[in-house]
């Protein structure tokens, strides 16, 4: 089966955003007040120097005395051109003007004055003509009363300017604060995902896939992914807006300052997709490398007596360093990259722009062309500076731009693997009656593990599957459970094809306990009855007694809530078959599968068992697959396999008498049992 493709990573992380698109566009919203907020600021700081700072030096005319906003000079009172009302008379011009630090107050409209030919004298420019005058600078007292009316006004555009600081920090907050939440849930969504798509799984696919690789993608990738959403989508969102609004607010500004910042464009573009050419495999590379590298500590984690036993503890190191080095020269070439198209290249950047504004203004100097004014000149660097510093963000999240799509590549394959969606609900119990017809079975496509298998299992009847090692024993089983499909066949429970039955349906009525039950952390009676609603504490207590477990449980400090390590290792061998036994007897299963459970205990907690399973088989159709042939002489049917194939069928006396192979094993191991008693 082809695995379906659901379109390119990016689009797939933005359809897992639209879960939270509430929360986005508000902190959008935040985004976009910030950032007027704080590009309002240079506009700002622009009317403060050229009205309030600048614009001073411009012609004053005379006024009454004590008008509001008035200088008096040598006993007279000016006020400044743009501040009198249309109409009002304009008398006795003066002009106030500055070279260097020194300050005039010179009679007359006077465009421009420049240093003059000797001290005490300047030049003037009067209707395009220059003059040589004689004029003494203000003192600081007399220069400063021109500026003082200003004052005021200065400082309420300052306050101005520090609210839209203030407020710009609150909205930033916000986006972050809302960006951050989230990207959480979407976090949350896509790991419940994950989990779910991995019970949908079939096991052929934990067959050959290692359990490490798949907790990587589900924690490591799904957590390099959240870097996506709260440093990437945050930053690369702020950063734009910022951009579009810094460009807005050159245009408005002056359009030939906006326009030479326009070419920072084209350069960001290229600048994205030569990082881009030279990670992307990187990358991805680095996400295996850490998927092999978990995988390999869970092997050894779960392998560590075994490392031990064979002094393997060197070679296992030797193994893990090679992975190691391998994941640290794919992150060093990547710091290389990072390093080379970071922070300092922006820096060198932005140096060649402010070379190229520098010049720019001075060839406009020198062919005597008119300059933009002082305020704007200081708005365009500010905002020229603030331009730098998104585009410096986008480039810094590059890096983990390109790591979070590497990972959500390898998750959305996960997603996109095969599977079958869970159906629950409840159908009849099975009378317990199962046919394998003609099953013919292999795990890769290619070489049959099962051939033509046929048989038929009453209801209430024991069925034993014996063999050698490999010969199909457990992979009927695992036919019957549906964790596989037969190739050709059919396999049929009270004449319905199970294939056309939900697999968690058709496992309602179905338990099994395997040569080494798995326990899970928690207490005995949860693994007893594993949570489920049905199965009541009486339920569960009277499932260990009836088993035989409250013999060899009853030393447990805990009782029933005493607390189960992982895989029950505080536990033995046989209290974790007796507990997987009252477990399978707890759900009451009509069809119940024992798959070598007796192989790994002791002699003694075998008689108990025996007796268990007495109990567990009353009234159920049983499989076992047995290893002990002196466990299943009472069996209804016994099937001896070998290599795939059903070679004889019978009871325990029937195939004695035949002399066959199920004779010649269980002689031998007749004949094993009394030499070593």
């Amino acid at each position: 089966m082809k695995r379906k493709k659901s379109g390119s990573v990016g689009y797939r992380l933005l359809q897992y955003a639209a879960h939270a698109k509430g929360a986005i566009v508000l902190a959008l919203v935040c985004l976009a007040l910030a950032v007027t907020a704080q590009l309002a600021g240079p506009f700002v700081a622009k009317d403060i120097i050229n009205r309030y700072i600048v614009g001073v030096q411009q012609v004053w005319y005379e006024v009454p005395p004590h008008t509001e906003g008035a200088v008096a000079v040598d006993g007279a009172w000016f006020a400044r051109a743009d501040r009198l009302a249309p109409g009002a008379r304009r008398d006795n011009p003066h002009t106030f003007a500055t070279i260097g630090t020194s300050s005039y107050f010179l009679p007359g409209e006077i465009q421009a004055i420049a240093p003059g030919p000797r001290p005490g004298a300047i030049r003037e420019e009067t209707h395009g003509r220059w003059r040589v005058v004689s004029a003494n600078p203000l003192t600081r007292a007399q220069a400063f009363a021109f500026y003082r009316p200003e004052v005021p006004r200065v400082i309420r555009m300052a306050l101005l300017y520090f609210a839209l600081l203030a407020s710009s920090a609150v909205f930033l907050y916000g986006q972050q604060y809302l960006l951050e939440i989230s990207a959480n849930r979407i976090l949350v969504r896509m790991r419940r995902d994950v989990f779910h798509k991995i019970h949908c799984l079939p096991i052929s696919y934990f067959d050959r896939v290692p359990a490490g690789k798949i907790v990587s993608r589900v924690t490591n990738d799904t957590e390099s992914i959240r870097d996506f959403y709260v440093q990437v989508v945050a930053n690369v969102l702020s950063s734009g807006v910022m951009m579009l609004g810094i460009y807005i607010a050159l245009f408005i500004l002056n359009v030939h300052l906006a326009l030479l910042a326009c070419a920072l464009v084209p350069v960001l573009v290229a600048w994205i997709w030569i990082y881009r050419r030279l990670t992307v495999s990187v990358n991805l590379r680095v996400r295996q490398l850490l998927s092999e590298i978990n995988a390999m500590l869970n092997e050894s984690i779960q392998g560590m007596p075994i490392i031990r036993a064979f002094n393997r503890e060197a070679r296992t190191a030797d193994e893990f360093g090679e992975m190691n080095q391998a994941y640290y020269e794919g992150q060093t070439r990547l710091l290389r990259v990072n390093a080379a198209t970071g922070y300092n290249l922006a820096g060198v950047l932005r140096n060649l722009f402010f070379a190229a504004i520098i010049a720019w203004f001075g060839w406009r100097s020198l062919h005597l062309e008119p300059i933009v004014s002082l305020g704007v000149l200081y708005a365009f660097v500010d905002y020229l500076n603030r331009l730098f510093q998104p585009i410096t963000q986008v480039v810094n999240q590059l890096a983990t731009l390109e790591q979070a799509r590497a990972s959500a590549k390898r998750v959305f394959e996960l997603l996109d693997e095969p599977g079958v969606e869970p159906e629950y609900g409840a159908i009849p119990r099975f009378r317990g009656e199962v046919e394998f017809e003609h099953v013919w079975f292999s795990y890769d496509g290619e070489h049959p593990v099962l051939r033509d298998i046929t048989f038929t299992a009453q209801p209430g009847q024991t069925v034993a599957l014996v063999g050698h090692t490999g010969s199909g024993k457990s992979s009927i089983m695992n036919l019957l459970f549906r964790f596989y499909d037969p190739d050709r066949g059919a396999i049929r429970i009270d004449g319905q094809d199970i294939r056309e039955i939900p697999p968690q349906k058709l496992r309602q009525h179905m338990a099994i306990v395997l040569q080494d039950p798995y326990l899970f952390t928690g207490t005995i009676a949860w693994n007893v009855g594993l949570g489920d609603e049905r199965v009541t504490r009486d339920r569960i207590e009277r499932a260990l007694r009836d088993v035989g477990a409250d013999r060899l449980l009853r030393n447990v400090p805990g009782g029933l809530d005493e607390p189960v390590l992982e895989g029950g290792s505080t536990l033995s061998a046989g209290e974790r078959q007796l507990i997987s036994f009252a477990r399978a007897l707890a759900f009451d299963p009509a069809i119940l599968v024992l798959d070598e459970a007796t192989a790994s205990v002791d002699s003694e907690t075998e008689r108990i068992i025996q007796d268990a399973l007495q109990v567990l088989k009353r009234g159920r159709t049983t499989f076992i697959i047995a290893h002990r042939l002196s466990t299943i002489r009472d069996a209804d049917l016994i099937l001896v396999l070998d290599k795939g194939e059903i070679v004889e069928r019978g009871t325990h006396e029937e195939l004695m008498a035949l002399g066959g192979r199920y004779r010649q094993m269980y002689e031998l191991q007749t004949k094993a049992l009394g030499v070593t008693g």
